[in-house]
Order: structure tokens, then sequence, then C-alpha cells
């Protein structure tokens, strides 16, 4: 995914309620920008941090500058949480994930189960239905290993309850994180900060869900989905290996 028009530069002066951040643009300028991300962003709002920002000057929105990428621990960081189904339905097409390229239809956003959206929903004729739902990460705190949640998600929770239930009525179930930062050779889950989603990922892995973290690599012109990195948690018994 290229980023057009190109992305300008700044410094982050501040990240505050959790939708906006003050930064000094690179050509001395302070300015508002919007924050496309809900969670905790934990790592990644230290004042001084190199920062890129997107510019839409359409008039329809009150800040004209959306936060995209922050530098932080060395890297480029993606941290806006609506590109990932995007950067998913590209890491499918080219071929990254277990053999999803084969289906014939891929729907964005489809309803189903108790008043919830899929993020994908892949059709065809001889393999069937997979259900697809993919979570952004961007939090490291061990030198290598990406994780997820970086904040309580019980929304989250939920999703994996969702899959559960497809896997039950033997449909594929599929859990991708979409790491935004190109660092890391390993993922697993933050088991401190959030047991309830841990609890509902095991219960999805024992129900036959399968969990792929793919790594991206970012810059302030793109972000590609890489490769898939191995998860350090039990596994489903039906999904491939890396």
């Amino acid at each position: 995914m290229q980023f057009d028009p190109p992305l300008v530069p700044g410094k982050l002066i501040r990240r505050y309620k959790r939708f906006l951040a003050d930064i000094v643009l690179d050509n001395g300028d302070e300015i508002t920008a919007s924050v496309p991300n809900t969670g905790s962003m934990l790592g990644l709002t230290e004042p001084g941090s190199n920062v890129w920002l997107s510019v839409n000057n359409d008039g329809k929105r009150k800040y004209a500058h959306a936060l995209q990428l922050v530098e932080a621990d060395g890297t480029i960081v993606g941290i806006n949480t609506g590109l990932p189904n995007k950067l998913a339905e590209d890491a499918i097409r080219n071929g990254l994930i277990s053999n999803l390229d084969q289906y014939a239809d891929l729907k964005r956003e489809q309803k189903y189960g108790k008043n919830s959206c899929i993020d994908m929903l892949l059709e065809d004729t001889g393999l069937g239905r997979a259900y697809v739902e993919v979570k952004n990460v961007h939090l490291m705190r061990t030198a290598g290993l990406a994780e997820f949640p970086d904040s309580i998600t019980s929304r989250g929770a939920k999703h994996l309850d969702e899959l559960s239930n497809v896997a039950n009525q033997g449909h594929r179930a599929i859990m991708v994180y979409l790491i935004q930062r190109g660092d890391c050779e390993r993922f697993n889950l933050c088991r401190d900060l959030d047991k309830n989603y841990c609890a509902a990922f095991d219960e999805a892995m024992r129900n036959g869900v399968e969990a792929y973290a793919i790594r991206c690599q970012i810059s302030p012109q793109a972000i590609v989905p890489e490769k898939l990195i191995p998860i350090d948690e039990p596994l489903s018994a039906n999904q491939a290996k890396i």
C-alpha cells in the first residue's frame, strides 16, 4: 500500500484525548492532527518522536492532518487501525496466508453471528467459507517480539468467541494479527494486560480457529505485508505450520 499523496514529517509534542495529537511539522508549523487509533498506543507516544502524517485539504474534516507513522525503538511503526483490513487483503491476494488466495470471492465487512461484522468473508464452491478477523499490532516490549493487545479489549474477546462458533459450524475461522512494524521476529499475547482476551484466544484455538501473524515492512512511502512470523502460543491443531 503506497502513501499517495506523500506523508508529511514532523515531531510529536503530545497525544491526548486518544483521538488528537499536537505536532510540530518540519517547516516549523504547530498543528493538531487526528489520531486514527483508539488504543493506548503503548510505547508510541514519547514527546519528540519523529512522526509522519497524511494531509487532506478537502475542507470536510475538522483536522486536515492524520497521524500515520511513529518512529519508536529505532523503527517506523504504523498506528492507523483503519489500514490492517486492506493490508490483510493484500497479504491474502499475494498468497501469504494458508491458501486463502484460492477462494473465488472475497467480501469485506459482512454481518454474521450475534450482531457482529466479520472483516473478510471468503467463499468458494469447492472450498466453502472462510471467516477472517484482523487485529492491528504495534506493541513491542521485548526486542523482536510483537504483542497484542496493548490494552483491555472486550470487543476483541467477543470476536474470538464468534470465530469459535463459526469453526464449530464447520467453516474455516481465521484470526490474523497484522503487525505494522518490521523489527519483530515472533508474536505472542499480552497475558498480563488482558486475561479475558487470552482466555478467549485459548478457547478459540481448542475449537479449531486458525491464527496467523503477518509482519509488514514500513516506510514513509509505503506499508507492505512481508511474511508470516511464528506465534508463541498453543495453536489450533488443524492450521498450517510456518
